[in-house]
């Protein structure tokens, strides 16, 4: 629960995205006797990269019938950021070309990179 949660804060979108789209195979894979085929050695391959900045904290708190919960996460590398650049209100030569909408659906990867460190 803690990691799944610190995933939620650290992965871009379309990778947790995608990342949980694979892992039901990725388990059929290692259950049918896969291991060494090379569809799982380059899914684990994919799942590696995506832990590459999941780092950080996650306070849990414990209840008597064996439940937690998640009440505090952070992260250096989190995607969430209070210093993240503020939003501006596109040109208009920058609407007429498209260029506002493609800035603004980037903005969650070019944050993303940035808090990750340019990572690759």
């Amino acid at each position: 629960m803690a990691h799944a949660d610190l995933e939620g804060l650290t992965l871009e979108r379309d990778v947790a995205h995608e990342k949980a789209r694979l892992e039901p195979r990725f388990a059929e894979l290692v259950y049918d006797g896969m291991w060494f085929s090379p569809l799982r050695q380059a899914m684990s391959a994919f799942m590696t990269s995506t832990q590459r900045c999941v780092t950080g904290e996650v306070r849990l708190r414990f209840s008597p019938g064996g439940g937690a919960e998640v009440v505090g996460r952070r992260s250096p590398v989190g995607s969430m950021s209070t210093t993240s650049r503020p939003m501006t209100p596109p040109t208009p030569s920058a609407t007429r070309t498209g260029k506002a909408s493609c800035d603004c659906f980037g903005l969650g990867i070019q944050t993303w990179s940035a808090r990750q460190g340019g990572a690759e």
